[in-house]
């Protein structure tokens, strides 16, 4: 099981360092994400920084953008660190679609399986293997000009991975994506009985198997060194999986367990902003079902027993500050134990 590390920063002047002093903590990669700063420039930054770790957008919003610009971003950063980018695409949900980034919104599943053959188009165009001619129901790419075609990567194409909580959006990704990227909020249960059965329906698809397929997993951690910071960290853990629970794409998961009622609530009181009842809705059995809960030592090797066998990457989610040495040993441990 690998282990990936959150690129978190507030400034793109300390990039380098952090993807540096990541790189020399033994993780294996670091992905960005779309929050408030773009997700594309800092792996730019820690392209040029680092020379092993694999480097990725966990994730990058598909439908706030075209094909054709993201297959460029991505080709760029492809070049840049020599082949250790990977393109990690999410849908958002309808109102952001349309109200924060004013694009449209129609069809998800189906926007985003052509989005990924749209990009794959673009990229064997540029490889020589095939004229640009990609007509689909949503995306058309048509014309290719030598001006504009930065030629065959020597690096080959990056590699393209989805996200997704429902079924359809998860079978797309097993259908015609390089890797899964599954949503903080789940469990093992979720993972076993929902995420894997729809993964395989779509691997099915193209005749592949679970082998061609690389599953990630950033795992919601509670921990710290002491009780006091155990406390702080689990209090910080509810207020975000309330969060979670209050969006009604997410409902299914807690349905799962038999919670599809808590998710009601969760999304009534968002409305009113009532974000302390929310968090105080999220008991300790909730939190110990969506996060791995504990003293440092003891976190690597529950994550080894819910998740082994299940996913190939994982990262720690902790909305919380924590002292790096801490996940650090994790890290080793887990390393030890896979």
């Amino acid at each position: 099981m690998k282990v990936d590390a959150p690129l978190v920063t507030t400034s793109l002047d300390v990039v380098t360092d952090v993807a540096r002093e990541l790189e020399a903590d033994g993780y294996d990669g670091l992905y960005t994400f779309e929050g408030p700063h773009d997700p594309f420039f800092p792996l730019m930054l820690a392209a040029g920084a680092t020379e092993r770790m694999a480097l990725s957008t966990a994730v990058a919003i598909a439908f706030a953008r075209n094909p054709m610009t993201v297959a460029t971003i991505a080709n760029d950063l492809q070049l840049a660190s020599r082949g250790r980018f990977a393109l990690g695409l999410g849908s958002q949900i309808k109102p952001h679609i349309e109200k924060r980034f004013s694009m449209e919104w129609s069809h998800p599943a189906a926007r985003m399986r052509e989005f990924v053959l749209a990009l794959r188009a673009i990229w064997a165009a540029w490889a020589g293997d095939a004229p640009l001619r990609f007509e689909g129901d949503f995306y058309r790419h048509t014309l290719m000009t030598p001006f504009f075609d930065p030629g065959p990567n020597p690096f080959g194409p990056p590699s393209i991975w989805l996200a997704g909580v429902g079924p359809v959006m998860t079978a797309v990704a097993g259908e015609v994506a390089d890797g899964f990227i599954v949503h903080p909020f789940a469990t093992e249960r979720f993972l076993r009985d929902h995420i894997g059965p729809a993964l395989e329906r779509g691997l099915a698809r193209t005749g592949r198997t679970r082998m061609d397929l690389e599953i990630s997993f950033p795992v919601m951690v509670v921990t710290g060194a002491d009780d006091e910071a155990r406390a702080a960290a689990a209090t910080a853990t509810k207020a975000q999986l309330a969060f979670y629970g209050s969006t009604p794409a997410y409902r299914v998961v807690l349905e799962a367990h038999g919670w599809g009622d808590l998710q009601g609530e969760l999304n009534r009181l968002s409305k009113t902003g009532d974000w302390a009842a929310m968090a105080a809705a999220i008991d300790d059995e909730l939190l110990g079902t969506f996060a791995v809960c504990g003293a440092p030592d003891e976190i690597a090797p529950t994550i080894t027993r819910r998740y082994g066998g299940l996913v190939d990457r994982i990262a720690f989610n902790a909305p919380y500050p924590a002292d790096r040495a801490i996940w650090s040993a994790i890290r080793r441990d887990l390393a030890a134990r896979t």
